[in-house]
């Protein structure tokens, strides 16, 4: 395959996406090429973007919401699998060898930094490449477009909520109504969960109940958590934003924890966490094992984002609606580049 590769980089950190061609990376064994069709547009997009945590290199293509199908396998990768319709998400690649994916816990492969998609190229291009592993199969009932945003957003929250649920402990607040939390409050009602949505958007309001939640609580209102303290098993952060960390642990139970699936910032009083044993616990992604399992659960139950679809080379606008936290609720890129 020697055609280039269409993509958009950053060629350097903070710098507005660009055209950028490459030649397509060689196969290995178990690895297969992916025609992108459609790319979801992250926050942790974003982040790399804006090396944010300084482990990127540049020029970098970000994207890792993909849906497309497979035009290309290596040698150790059953004729089957070509034009699959599949979804690959963060995870393209583990070292398969470390304590952890010895473990069947490959999302926490000590080798995290080079098993994104994006090595060595992301979704916001013509391709891509991945271990097969890290490849799915697409159910028939779910659109391309859908299970884009799926493959991340979709494995974070399902994979969380999976891990935490217990019929003693599932009344669960969530806290931000956005990108992930609009697809976290579907799952989380489809599981069971007596589900309380927590918004500064009072907008939100309809939309939270129609995605399933039981309540809405604008914490923009004066007065808006009184008589709520004590009141949640589980309150799950998924907002990159400043968080009331104090009011957050008020509202727990004894005994009761905080999801965190975002990255805002962490500044609390510990007395409650303490007098009160609570917890902070950290759920990254899931395993290949969630991820087929939460397509299955996303057909069963009908879930899907609320998306806005926006041409692979209108990706600068697309970027900027992210920025300013106006997509309603993801951004898709379609490929308009074959």
């Amino acid at each position: 395959m020697s055609e280039k590769v269409q993509a958009f980089a950053a060629l350097t950190s903070g710098a507005e996406l660009t055209p950028f061609f490459y030649d397509p990376p060689q196969l290995k064994a178990d690895e297969v090429r992916v025609r992108v069709s459609h790319c979801g547009i992250c926050g942790s997009d974003i982040q790399a973007m804006d090396d944010k945590y300084s482990v990127f290199d540049f020029p970098l293509v970000p994207g890792h919401e993909i849906a497309g199908y497979i035009n290309e396998i290596g040698e150790n990768v059953p004729s089957s699998r070509l034009g699959q319709r599949v979804g690959v998400g963060w995870q393209a690649r583990s070292c398969g060898h470390c304590e952890w994916c010895l473990q069947g816990q490959p999302r926490l492969c000590l080798d995290v930094v080079n098993n994104g998609t994006w090595t060595p190229y992301g979704g916001f291009a013509t391709s891509v490449v991945a271990q097969q592993a890290y490849v799915y199969p697409l159910p028939e009932k779910i659109l391309s477009e859908h299970a884009a945003v799926l493959m991340c957003a979709g494995l974070t929250v399902y994979s969380a909520l999976v891990k935490h649920y217990s019929s003693s402990a599932s009344n669960l607040a969530i806290l931000g109504i956005g990108g992930l939390g609009h697809l976290a409050l579907q799952f989380a009602a489809a599981m069971g969960y007596q589900v309380t949505a927590i918004s500064s958007s009072s907008s939100k309001k309809d939309q939270a109940i129609s995605f399933g939640a039981h309540h809405f609580i604008d914490s923009s209102v004066t007065n808006a958590f009184k008589g709520l303290a004590d009141s949640f098993d589980l309150i799950m952060i998924t907002s990159h934003g400043q968080v009331d960390w104090d009011r957050m642990l008020s509202l727990l139970r004894r005994k009761g924890r905080i999801i965190l699936i975002a990255f805002p910032p962490v500044s609390l009083d510990p007395v409650d966490l303490v007098v009160h044993e609570l917890s902070i616990h950290g759920s990254f992604v899931g395993n290949p094992d969630d991820m087929t399992a939460m397509l299955a659960f996303a057909e069963a139950h009908s879930i899907q984002p609320v998306i806005e679809k926006m041409p692979l080379s209108q990706v600068n606008e697309a970027v900027e609606k992210t920025r300013k936290n106006q997509a309603r609720y993801r951004i898709v890129l379609e490929n308009d580049l074959i």
